[in-house]
């Protein structure tokens, strides 16, 4: 497994499609996932850390975890099958570990949430990844504009049937 950081929650225009992308961690790939608006909007009210008066979806969902005593561990992107991305939920609770299938953008919104760690398997990433730009290259200020105008000059020039396998 691949430890990954969402990177950025954007709209790819023309199409107004929300993407997901995650960078690795210690390394240049990133794999960009095709997710719907209510996601996309759950994922970016996490980012920034909006409380609301009642718990949306993914809040209930953390907290009905922490209720019961099972800690979000971490989850895993695990495969792309027709043109789906599939992810899984690793909990434990005590000396029990539990693993429960996810949609990619349930399984952040969640991560974000309760604080848990994001992997890609690694035949995912090699498989699905692409270069955006070296790691060292965004160490510099202002150098992390050359890595967002990468990623937009890369979403205005792919489509979601350009996933197809």
């Amino acid at each position: 497994m691949v430890e990954m950081h969402l990177s950025a929650v954007r709209v790819e225009y023309p199409t107004n499609t929300p993407i997901l992308l995650l960078q690795e961690a210690t390394g240049d790939r990133a794999l960009p996932i095709y997710i719907g608006r209510p996601e996309a909007e759950a994922i970016a009210t996490a980012l920034q850390g909006v409380v609301t008066k009642r718990p949306m979806t993914h809040d209930l969902m953390r907290d009905v975890l922490t209720e019961v005593g099972l800690v979000l561990d971490h989850v895993v992107i695990t495969e792309l099958k027709d043109q789906t991305f599939y992810a899984e939920l690793r909990l434990r609770r005590g000396g029990s570990n539990y693993v429960i299938s996810a949609r990619p953008s349930d399984a952040i919104a969640l991560a974000i949430r309760a604080g848990a760690t994001i992997y890609a398997e690694e035949a995912l990433l090699d498989a699905e990844g692409i270069v955006i730009a070296q790691r060292e290259d965004i160490d510099e200020p202002g150098e992390g504009e050359e890595l967002v105008a990468q990623f937009h000059e890369f979403i205005e020039g792919v489509r979601p049937e350009d996933f197809d396998k």
